[in-house]
């Protein structure tokens, strides 16, 4: 059995190779050896996530393992965002040996930062006309998170530009428009805007403060 899954790690470990050469730079592809999760990345090929071998898995693949074990299904095109907030497109393939038990993990991550600038780029250029009210569009979310998730896009897509190639000023600017939007009316959207921007919670306030003095300001 041990044999096994060692031939297969290693044969997974050349297909991250294989695939991470082949989409390129922005590619990442990590092998978790499950059996030891406090150090389960055994082989890390792309560099995207900046981690090492050694590395821990992650939370969520902890999450579904102790939901589900072995009837966990694989995790397809969800979207994550590194720590200092570039965006990325993931998924997980969970491995099985010969008796069906889960023991390893492909993860792919592929990072959507310069072509989701890109995409605002172009929309801006091919825009024509007028543009609907923002204030007119609607998100039936289902969860909190979700509406915290729309808000922030929606003061991306005004931004034409992602956090993670975004100056100082930017930011600022960025969390003027979920203060106008009023995204801190909702508790915990500091701490996921402060994930988004790749900056402490601290950060965010201090922007807050920025954004509502200049307003008082204004206001006076």
């Amino acid at each position: 059995m041990a044999r096994i899954r060692e031939t297969m790690l290693e044969n997974l470990k050349s297909i991250a190779r294989v695939v991470a050469e082949t989409f390129g730079r922005n590619c990442e592809v990590a092998v978790h050896d499950l059996q030891n999760l406090e150090h389960s990345l055994v082989y890390l090929a792309g560099n995207v996530t900046k981690r090492q071998p050694g590395a821990p898995v992650t939370d969520l693949v902890v999450k579904v393992l102790r939901r589900k074990a072995n009837r966990a299904e694989d995790l397809v095109n969800y979207k994550t965002i590194t720590r200092d907030g570039r965006l990325l497109k993931s998924s997980t393939i969970f491995i099985r040996d010969d008796r069906g038990e889960i023991f390893a993990a492909l993860c792919l991550n592929f990072d959507l930062t310069d072509l989701l600038n890109f995409h605002s780029l172009c929309s801006e250029f091919c825009q024509v006309g007028s543009l609907q009210e923002d204030d007119q569009s609607e998100t039936f979310a289902v969860t909190v998170q979700e509406t915290i998730e729309s808000l922030i896009s929606q003061a991306i897509d005004i931004m034409g530009k992602q956090p993670v190639t975004m100056k100082t000023e930017d930011k600022v600017r960025l969390v003027g428009l979920l203060e106008e939007k009023g995204a801190f009316l909702i508790k915990g959207a500091v701490d996921y805007v402060a994930a988004v921007l790749g900056v402490s919670k601290f950060t965010v306030y201090n922007y807050l403060k920025r954004v509502r003095s200049t307003r008082s300001l204004n206001i006076e």
